[in-house]
């Protein structure tokens, strides 16, 4: 199969506005994430509805296509510049323009699901939750959890904790099952790409703001490969603060 990387980037964010132009270890996120994607081998294209992102990108080497300031989200945004490049990939990949500690590791783990799953519609990843973390981390609903079946179908994602733990305290649910988190790459078949963004918003998505639920509920598969690896999305300035730590504890 053939596979390019598209990295949704918008300038406007209410709450981090001129995120992607944002520096961590002295250059812009954008550009960090490029170079990580870079690591994996594959294509890799921005695509932007800001001149100051474009021109970011396309000085340090990369490629870079403006689209649309009207879409609802990053992946109606990856699946225009898809059709803008013309490309001939058989599997479009999104990450994030805000996932600056993507690894490539990641990026080869979601395509081997793929080339396991050659009929496969849709691909993510989740990672087993750490214990060690504590109850409150895993309660946190901006940490998405994923529950699936033996053949590592997605059954389920939700902001709540999945599963629920019958006839236990609460404080023992670590001890007694095994939760998994969400990792937000997402890989599509081309086909199925051009299909998803004309779903019109889900009642499962409504109640909890997860776009995969439009999908899920609409027929479409997730299939799920499991990564050891993390990744720090970054919304808010604190969070550009703390990756900044995390970076000088890598070097």
């Amino acid at each position: 199969m053939k596979y390019i990387v598209i990295i949704p980037a918008r300038y406007e964010s209410s709450r981090f506005p001129g995120k992607p132009l944002a520096r961590i270890g002295g250059e812009e996120m954008i550009t960090r994430v490029c170079r990580q994607v870079e690591k994996a081998g594959v294509e890799a294209v921005v695509a932007t509805d800001d001149s100051r992102i474009r021109e970011c990108v396309e000085k340090a080497g990369f490629r870079a296509v403006m689209t649309s300031d009207t879409h609802r989200s990053g992946t109606e945004r990856v699946e225009e510049a898809y059709r803008l490049l013309g490309s001939d990939a058989d599997v479009v990949i999104n990450v994030q323009g805000d996932e600056p500690f993507i690894r490539p590791e990641q990026i080869e783990k979601l395509k081997a699901v793929f080339e396991n799953n050659p009929s496969a519609d849709i691909a993510t990843l989740a990672m087993r939750f750490d214990a060690t973390r504590g109850f409150d981390a895993l309660f946190d609903p901006n940490l998405v959890k994923v529950v699936f079946s033996q053949d590592m179908d997605a059954l389920y994602f939700s902001r709540s904790i999945i599963p629920y733990v019958r006839k236990t305290d609460w404080k023992n649910w670590l001890k007694e099952t095994e939760f998994h988190t969400h990792i937000g790459i997402y890989g599509y078949k081309a086909s199925v790409l051009s299909k998803i963004v004309r779903l019109p918003e889900s009642s499962l998505e409504k109640a909890e703001s997860l776009e995969q639920l439009r999908w899920i509920q609409n027929g479409f598969g997730i299939k799920i490969g499991l990564t050891e690896f993390s990744t720090i999305g970054i919304d808010t300035e604190e969070d550009l603060r703390e990756a900044e730590k995390m970076l000088a504890g890598e070097e």
